[in-house]
């Protein structure tokens, strides 16, 4: 019942409506409403004495990603430093977006604050755009007072998030293109070039080398199913990605692949950290307890090892363990990483150390990925010579076997 009522939750959430309507008076009033249906938007603006004449329904113009969140937090943490109000600071950065669903949804949370509800409230009945961590630091801010604060720790936060993440992504990007571009060229030589190689050495009368054998069978495997190769690669990169988004024990085996991967797995375990102790310095500097900002970590952590681990630190925490201890169980952190956090625990620094622990690795990851990027290009250069190279030696073996002959 409970699932119910989210997924009904998520709906109202995505269909807006514009109405148009007049008050008792005669008075043409216009607004847009989120609501499940027109039924609902009529039956509302009844009780407020508005007769609705013409009800439409608004489809989103743009999407809204996390990198849309961050500029906003930052923005918004700008203005309320600056001593402007909280509702002018959404209508400022609202109507300033060029993204209208950005737009709207800032209108959204900014009527939700009008109408009497908190900030974190009105941000949590999004959950699509504003996750537990960031709907607890601004409940924190509210409750202390210190919500500008906040809102800039929480904008920093995301900042070097989005800085880790793309990181991660500029260096998977390049082997990836370059696998796709080999793909296609491969396909293209096999279809259209060797073919016609092949009538070519029809007319010789002689026995072809083994090599050259080799690359026009595969050719016309190419050319009979070429159908079947692009489909069967194009859905199995679908499916696959379809199953890893819908299935949690693919996820968890996913995880634990990419973290044993040569050469990757240790440039994500080092992101991964880095984005953890980001992730619980942030919290635990914002005043939030330990064992309730491990909860949030946990979800942060983009890795299912590291989600496990941190809930297991989380019972031992909350059964009167040291952080350090309950890390140090996990075996997956670091003794760099382990001593830190007994020095900030020691000394009442926690968030500091923690802070140190994520800019070294984000460090790490930098110069990880710079090189990777320098490591790769060789070898992806001879993979290429190799492949492209063999099959061209292949088809002009003959030749060269001919001319030998006549020579």
């Amino acid at each position: 019942m409970a699932a119910a009522t989210t997924r009904e939750e998520k709906k109202l959430k995505e269909i807006n409506y514009s109405w148009e309507g007049k008050d008792k008076t005669g008075k043409l009033l216009k607004g847009e409403m989120r609501a499940a249906g027109p039924v609902v938007i009529t039956s509302t603006l009844r009780r407020q004495g508005v007769k609705v004449t013409k009800i439409k329904k608004i489809y989103s113009n743009g999407t809204i990603t996390d990198k849309d969140i961050t500029l906003f937090t930052r923005q918004l943490a700008t203005m309320m430093k600056s001593g402007v109000p909280l509702l002018q600071a959404f209508d400022i950065v609202g109507k300033g977006n060029s993204n209208r669903a950005v737009s709207r949804l800032l209108m959204d949370i900014k009527n939700e604050v009008e109408t009497g509800s908190n900030l974190a409230d009105a941000f949590r009945k999004h959950p699509l755009y504003f996750d537990a961590l960031f709907c607890n630091l601004v409940g924190a801010g509210e409750a202390a007072g210190i919500l500008d604060s906040l809102l800039d720790r929480l904008a920093t936060y995301k900042e070097k998030i989005q800085a880790i993440k793309g990181k991660i992504k500029s260096a998977l990007f390049y082997p990836i293109s370059i696998i796709v571009v080999a793909f296609i060229i491969t396909a293209v030589i096999m279809i259209f070039v060797i073919p016609a190689f092949k009538e070519l050495f029809e007319g010789f009368g002689a026995e072809l080398p083994t090599p050259t054998l080799v690359v026009m069978t595969l050719s016309d495997f190419f050319v009979a199913y070429w159908w079947a190769i692009f489909g069967g690669v194009t859905g199995g990169i679908y499916g696959f990605f379809y199953a890893w988004k819908r299935s949690v024990p693919m996820q968890q085996v996913i995880d634990r692949l990419a973290l044993k991967l040569p050469i990757f797995g240790e440039v994500i375990r080092k992101a991964t950290i880095a984005r953890w102790s980001r992730t619980l310095s942030t919290m635990f500097a914002a005043g939030v307890p330990l064992v309730e900002s491990l909860d949030s970590v946990a979800g942060a952590a983009g890795n299912y090892v590291y989600y496990e681990a941190t809930k297991k630190i989380q019972i031992e925490v909350s059964t009167g363990n040291s952080l350090m201890a309950s890390m140090a169980n996990t075996n997956i952190f670091p003794n760099m990483v382990i001593q830190m956090v007994s020095i900030g625990e020691e000394s009442g620094s926690l968030d500091s150390m923690l802070s140190k622990v994520a800019d070294f690795f984000e460090a790490e990851v930098d110069d990880a990925v710079d090189a990777l990027s320098s490591l790769m290009e060789p070898i992806i250069m001879v993979v290429l010579g190799t492949l492209i190279g063999g099959m061209v030696i292949a088809m002009y073996l003959p030749i060269f076997k001919m001319g030998m002959v006549v020579g």
